[in-house]
């Protein structure tokens, strides 16, 4: 009877071993932040978003882009594909997603994308029939990718009297899109940016967001986020 006793012992020593060794092997879930200067110049909303996490504990993530980190006052895994400048329809019609997922392979892609194509007159139409073409480049490069959208912040620019309606009939376009894009393998989920957001007081210039701003950001990925990395 001891002799059992002690061969289950050490079996369950041995189980509980295992998992370990198991649990500290496992990769960490690789997080693509995808969009334009919002996202990438600097960003900060991201490094504030990459404290949240670690602050509650979730910490089996790694961000990835071909971009580097850019100064936001603390250290934190600042890689991203934030291109300023760049439009969801202008990514599309040059292939530039294909090199970058085959680069970074990511399970998660967080994408606040549009702004530019509304600032450029780009109808919600055809900003939408962009991002389906990077949902289908996401999901060749991963058929499980999890993938974030955003209903993006607000603008309101001096030199852009229409841009704000532009930005509103686009968000609004974007869930019935989602809904018709996602997968049982592979979802869509539409993060609300949009909403709490003030351009007068969470910008500096009608675009871009100041530290008010960037805490709002990073307040409106984090759970989107962390329900998608312990999915």
């Amino acid at each position: 009877m001891a002799m059992n006793r002690l061969l289950r012992l050490l079996g369950a020593v041995l189980a509980a071993a295992a998992a370990l060794g198991s649990a500290q092997s496992a990769s960490p879930v690789r997080i693509m932040p995808l969009g334009d200067s919002i996202t990438g110049s600097p960003g900060c909303w991201r490094a504030l978003l990459w404290r949240k996490l670690q602050a509650a504990g979730v910490t089996n993530t790694k961000f990835v882009g071909t971009l580097p980190a850019q100064g936001c006052g603390f250290t934190y895994d600042g890689a991203n594909e934030g291109h300023g400048g760049f439009l969801a329809t202008g990514i599309v019609a040059n292939k530039q997603l294909p090199g970058w997922l085959a680069q970074t392979h990511p399970d998660v892609v967080m994408m606040h994308l549009g702004t530019n194509d509304v600032w450029n007159n780009k109808p919600a139409d055809d900003i939408l029939a962009a991002f389906s073409a990077m949902v289908d480049w996401m999901r060749a490069s991963k058929p499980g990718m999890k993938i974030l959208v955003a209903q993006i912040i607000p603008m309101n620019p001096p030199n852009c009297k229409d841009c704000g309606a532009r930005v509103v009939a686009l968000n609004k376009a974007i869930p019935a899109w989602a809904a018709n894009a996602t997968s049982p393998a592979s979802p869509v989920t539409v993060v609300d940016c949009w909403t709490g957001f003030d351009p007068a007081k969470d910008t500096g210039d009608g675009v871009h967001p100041n530290s008010a701003g960037n805490e709002k950001m990073a307040t409106c990925w984090f759970a989107p986020l962390v329900a998608a990395i312990k999915g």
